[in-house]
């Protein structure tokens, strides 16, 4: 078995002699050797050979662009249509049960009801008050009546008084008696005048006592402003409200909005009005419009604030929760291409390495549109691009290289 084992090895290392030192001659004694050699042929052959081995292997894709939607790509949260923190206006204490928070309303709805107190005492009083200012008036408008027939009578006996007097048949003493009684009388009507203002503003005063009155009588009542949901519970029976305690918060979720922060560099692309869409962190999918872009960025992150409406008729999606939302925009022509392919040149521009004619390659700095899990899409490449994938961080621009192309779907 020794002496077996022996042989072996001694034939397996002839044969590998012979194949790698005497393959030549191997092949012309097997009969496939040709005895008239094209030289030609064989310098040709052994030029490619040379510049084979001279150029560096590579691994290239080609790359063909396609339309893709120009959609920008937001992370945000949902937030309430509109929320707010119902407050009392006065001081009284609670005398409803209350409310529960989860509790649907509608607009109108009883949320806190405060005991009235002596309040209807100060209204009745302020409407007596008021009645009382409105029946002076018939007195005043017969005071102004009197003074004008005052007047009348006071310029009848002025004027018979100067006739008199320029005839000689009257004295000076009537005629200057005369004309006093008329600045009386005309005095009489400014008084009666200026009396019956001050009646009319003495209603208006009433009026305003009143519609105080009334107003904090209406204020016992605290109403939900727009149809939501309560978000705590109104406040309790019996306790003490003053003027800025909170009876209740209410909630609207029907529309919702979901709210982003938009990149400087993409805000442009967005109009008011533009479809969108987004996936909630629970896996569903919603729909809306936007209705509301920021005009002024955030001065620590330099973004742009956005809002979309989204219908939520059942009430299923919440204040807070995440969403990824996608705006859409106008479409471009852009490569998929693995997150590997990108490299930096010698000026610290982002871009690719491609294989342009003659097998040279070539540095193309790119622009980043979006991040998938099947790739990246870039712009800034032409029509049909020959990426380099593997390899490109050991060669440079004008190098040249022997290709290995590859299918883009690996």
């Amino acid at each position: 078995m020794r002496l077996i084992s022996f042989v072996n090895a001694i034939l397996v290392v002839t044969a590998l002699y012979l194949l790698v030192f005497e393959r030549d001659a191997l092949f012309a004694f097997a009969g496939r050797g040709d005895t008239e050699v094209d030289v030609t042929s064989d310098a040709e052959t052994a030029d490619h050979e040379t510049s084979s081995q001279s150029a560096i292997a590579v691994v290239a894709m080609r790359s063909i662009a396609r339309e893709i939607d120009g959609a920008v790509l937001v992370r945000g949260q949902t937030r309430a249509n509109r929320q707010v923190e119902v407050l009392a206006e006065t001081t009284s204490t609670v005398i409803s049960e209350p409310k529960r928070k989860g509790a649907f309303v509608e607009a109108g709805d009883l949320l806190c009801e405060l005991d009235p107190g002596t309040r209807p005492a100060s209204l009745a009083e302020a409407v007596a008050a008021k009645l009382e200012a409105e029946s002076r008036i018939p007195e005043a408008e017969a005071r102004l009546d009197e003074a004008h027939a005052l007047v009348a009578e006071a310029q009848i006996n002025l004027t018979a008084a100067q006739k008199l007097s320029e005839t000689g048949f009257g004295s000076e003493t009537r005629r200057i008696s005369s004309e006093a009684a008329m600045r009386s009388a005309e005095a009489g009507i400014k008084t009666a005048e200026a009396g019956l203002e001050a009646t009319r503003a003495g209603i208006e005063a009433a009026n305003a006592e009143v519609k105080a009155a009334q107003r904090e009588i209406d204020r016992q009542t605290i109403e939900a402003p727009f149809k939501g949901l309560l978000e705590s519970d109104t406040a309790e029976l019996g306790s003490l409200m003053q003027p800025g305690s909170l009876c209740a918060t209410v909630i609207q979720l029907d529309p919702i909005k979901l709210v982003g922060f938009v990149p400087e560099v993409d805000v442009n692309k967005i109009i008011v009005g533009s479809e969108a869409s987004a996936q909630l962190v629970t896996g569903r999918q919603v729909a809306g419009r936007v209705t509301f872009l920021s005009r002024s960025a955030d001065e620590t992150t330099r973004t742009f604030e956005v809002e979309i409406t989204v219908p939520n008729p059942d009430l299923t999606i919440r204040d807070g929760q995440t969403a990824d939302i996608r705006i859409s925009a106008d479409g471009a022509k852009a490569h998929l291409l693995p997150q590997s392919a990108l490299t930096l040149n010698n000026e610290g521009q982002v871009g690719v390495r491609t294989v342009g004619a003659g097998n040279i390659v070539d540095f193309m700095p790119i622009k980043l549109l979006r991040d998938t899990a099947e790739g990246i899409w870039i712009n800034g490449l032409p029509e049909t691009a020959d990426v380099i994938v593997v390899g490109q961080e050991f060669v440079t621009q004008g190098v040249k290289v022997n290709p290995t192309y590859r299918d883009a779907a690996q």
